[in-house]
């Protein structure tokens, strides 16, 4: 399916397109999410319900973009980021920022098997 090469990509790619569908194809069916957000720890199972929690940090959105983002390995782990701007009637007047930075483990066929994630929380842009 995938190499570890194309995975962060296709993750990335499919964020930024709120493409939560093609986000789901980056991850193992197995997949597991821990999440620190505020205001806690979340976790999430497989890769419909990781679907499920990145559709609801960043779909249902009045504008949305994704201002930022990278990917390199770091021995046999990967570590992405990426920065949103994003308006939601769940968020609020204005427009808000928010970054994450995760760390996953792949498959042999490439795909995240776990992801470790700490979250900014939202935050209003000042621009």
């Amino acid at each position: 399916m995938t190499t570890t090469q194309t995975v962060p990509r296709l993750f990335l790619d499919a964020l930024a397109g709120q493409d939560f569908a093609a986000l789901a194809s980056a991850l193992d069916g197995d997949a597991h999410l821990r999440a620190l957000v505020p205001p806690g720890l979340r976790e999430a199972r497989g890769a419909d319900e990781v679907r499920a929690t990145f559709t609801r940090w960043f779909g249902d959105t009045l504008g949305f973009e994704l201002v930022a983002s990278g990917a390199t390995e770091i021995g046999p782990r990967l570590h992405l980021w990426w920065r949103a701007r994003l308006r939601a009637a769940r968020l609020g007047d204005g427009w808000f920022v928010v970054e994450q930075q995760a760390f996953a483990d792949t498959g042999t066929d490439g795909r995240i098997t776990r992801m470790t994630l700490l979250c900014s929380g939202y935050c209003p842009d000042e621009r």
